[in-house]
């Protein structure tokens, strides 16, 4: 069994840390994630530079990244301005997000849930006909930190309205779930949609490796996380952190999964990161060391 890590560090992980990270450390950063074997890299988002000053730099960072065979970039949007800056700026993928729930979706994109889903249609057509691959994320999958709970009927019906994605990406933004959500989540989505499975936990409540293994119980292909394991949402509470790179390649590795993910080239670009921010990461791996380290 092999699982997928898609390294979502540059843009989820530096997106809510205070530090407006240099372009050239983002980009040592993205070149030591890919000397570590990462091969989906969510580089960048194009967002208002505004409302998300750590992503200011989105066009300057992708002309930049290194051009390696078998590696592809995606950028996060959440509307056609934002494709409009993706196309030309030589994104492989587009990461299009539908929040699942009318006040998150109004404060993280200034739109109903009904006009994103409108949006997620257009965006994803322009965005095939050009050639790139179409995620959909469901933001807010797991609970809503203005609303509550979210039912996984309400995501399953989302998923439903939202043709023309090639993965569906089910996002715990604010790290409440667990894993008999993630059961019920994943068993949910299945009933409207055959598209592969991907996942995006946070560790806010420390649950979020016990739902990576949920997750890949049930199913899922492909597992987001950030080196260093820094993260959150600039426009939800008390948001923290990814799970980590590192550590959930560790997970995986002692449980006999393959990632094609270096540990210790994990560990140097989580080294970059820190440094960068000027603080701790809360990944542990790089604390406690590998096991066995021979």
């Amino acid at each position: 069994m092999d699982i997928e890590i898609i390294e979502v560090g540059p843009r989820d992980g530096l997106q809510n840390e205070p530090v407006i990270v240099p372009t050239a450390a983002k980009v040592a950063y993205i070149r030591s994630l890919i000397a570590a074997g990462l091969r989906r890299v969510e580089a960048v988002s194009f967002v208002h530079p505004r409302r998300v000053p750590q992503m200011a730099d989105a066009e300057e960072v992708m002309a930049r990244v290194p051009r390696v065979p078998g590696v592809r970039y995606a950028g996060l949007v959440l509307n056609e301005r934002g494709l409009d800056r993706a196309m030309p700026a030589g994104v492989d993928e587009v990461n299009v997000v539908v929040v699942a729930t009318e006040t998150f979706s109004q404060r993280n994109q200034g739109m109903s849930v009904d006009d994103a889903v409108a949006g997620f249609g257009v965006i994803a057509a322009r965005a095939r006909e050009a050639g790139l691959r179409v995620t959909l994320t469901v933001a807010a999958a797991f609970g809503c930190p203005f609303e509550g709970e979210v039912t996984p009927d309400l995501v399953a019906g989302i998923v439903r309205r939202c043709p023309g994605a090639q993965e569906i990406a089910l996002a715990d933004t604010i790290g409440v779930g667990v894993p008999a959500d993630v059961r019920r989540l994943a068993a949910a989505v299945r009933e409207v949609s055959p598209l592969p499975l991907r996942f995006h936990f946070h560790n806010t409540r420390n649950t979020g490796y016990a739902n990576a293994v949920a997750a890949l119980e049930s199913g899922a292909v492909a597992l987001d996380a950030s080196a260093g394991g820094i993260g959150g949402c600039p426009f939800a509470p008390a948001a923290t952190g990814n799970i980590a790179t590192e550590d959930l390649a560790y997970l995986l590795h002692r449980s006999g999964i393959a990632t094609g993910v270096d540990l210790v080239g994990v560990l140097a670009a989580a080294e970059l990161v820190e440094a960068a921010l000027g603080t701790r990461v809360p990944a542990q791996l790089g604390r406690a060391g590998i096991w066995p380290d021979s």
